[in-house]
């Protein structure tokens, strides 16, 4: 095995989950990181990181690092501690991507305060061991949903977070948390000792790995709409899709949201963390302002949902039929990134077309009829 003495260790929390587990695979393929995963395994499946571990050996050779999975609930502030404690005499943790989270709108409505004991908790929990650990560099997993129905489309980071759910709260909630934690650090400690964050507000992943790999396997119906299209092609879902509205200020009438390939969003956390160990992104920052900043994470460009519905039947083969209905409380209209920021700062650019997330989406699909455990 390689000798991974010299990788820099990064804590991935929810590193098992969708968005999570091709974090871990960027994270592996830079040959400069070591990703441990912590993770509840509540609604994730622990084969993911297998499959993370055969894509690294895939591309980079049998000697690929491999990456460590610790299963650990992030309300549990002595079983974080010890993750910490562990690799302590490695030269410790060196940065935490925070990905870990109850991640469904509606529900959140329907119980708040579980989202707000995992969500806000879990972070605080989070926060309170790198500072005792001396680890202070966190990539926070935020959400487009913090801007609420914006005003301008598309949508600049310096809109007014203005959620309109539990769910997009907590990550509102966060955010400020982590704000303010770097505004106490700076206010106390030399720019290179303080604490730094970075939160990087996201659009809509989908796709998966182009080997087929990896994807996303949702425990239970799947809340998203390409994940629900490519099980209803296989015959894991009842093929009655439901569309909510037609008569939205869009093209089409139908809701329109800002996708992007899974694999770019995960190569925005990763340079992430690579300008936080530059420290570029920092250079206007000061003891007043906190050394943290804000990224939206889109290609900037916006899909409808019955675009949606025709890429995935282009993809999959498969004839989809639908009904309109009504609209669904809390969705809004438009929610298009400006990716500008990122592309400028950290040399972001969703690059990979819709056809490619729908393609490779329906590649892991038509592989996994019946998700991991059916391969």
């Amino acid at each position: 095995m390689v000798d991974t003495s010299s990788l820099k260790k990064v804590l991935v929390t929810g590193g098992l989950g969708y968005i999570g587990s091709h974090v871990v695979v960027s994270l592996l393929l830079t040959g400069k990181y070591l990703p441990i995963v912590i993770d509840n395994c509540h609604n994730a499946y622990p084969e993911a990181l297998k499959r993370c571990a055969e894509i690294a050996r895939d591309e980079l050779g049998p000697d690929a690092p491999q990456p460590l999975l610790r299963q650990v609930d992030l309300r549990e502030a002595s079983a974080i501690d010890k993750v910490f404690d562990e690799f302590a005499a490695e030269g410790g943790i060196w940065a935490v991507v925070h990905l870990a989270a109850l991640k469904a709108v509606g529900e959140s409505g329907e119980i708040p305060l579980a989202y707000y004991r995992v969500n806000v908790g879990g972070s605080i929990s989070l926060m309170e061991a790198m500072e005792k650990h001396n680890c202070k560099n966190l990539v926070f997993s935020s959400s487009a949903t913090v801007y609420g129905t914006p005003k301008i489309i598309p949508i600049p980071e310096t809109s007014p977070l203005q959620p309109e759910s539990a769910y997009g709260r907590t990550k509102a909630m966060v955010e400020q948390i982590l704000k303010d934690v770097c505004v106490a650090s700076a206010g106390k400690e030399s720019k290179d000792a303080a604490f730094k964050g970075v939160s990087v507000r996201y659009f809509n992943p989908a796709g998966a790995h182009p080997s087929g790999k990896l994807g996303e396997e949702p425990m239970g119906k799947p809340g998203n709409l390409l994940p629900l299209l490519a099980q209803m092609a296989v015959g894991r879902q009842k093929p009655d899709l439901k569309v909510f509205g037609d008569d939205y200020p869009t093209p089409d009438g139908t809701c329109v949201r800002d996708y992007l390939h899974v694999m770019d969003l995960a190569h925005g956390h990763v340079l992430a963390l690579d300008a936080i160990a530059k420290g570029d992104i920092f250079a206007n920052c000061d003891k007043s302002t906190g050394y943290y900043r804000a990224f939206n994470l889109g290609k900037g460009k916006g899909m409808s949902v019955l675009n949606m519905v025709e890429a995935m039947r282009k993809a999959s083969g498969f004839d989809y039929k639908y009904e309109i209905v009504g609209r669904r409380v809390g969705d809004v209209p438009d929610l298009t990134a400006d990716p500008a920021l990122a592309e400028k700062e950290l040399g972001f650019r969703a690059d990979r077309t819709l056809d490619e997330m729908c393609r490779d989406l329906w590649n892991f699909q038509s592989k996994h009829p019946n998700g991991y455990l059916s391969s």
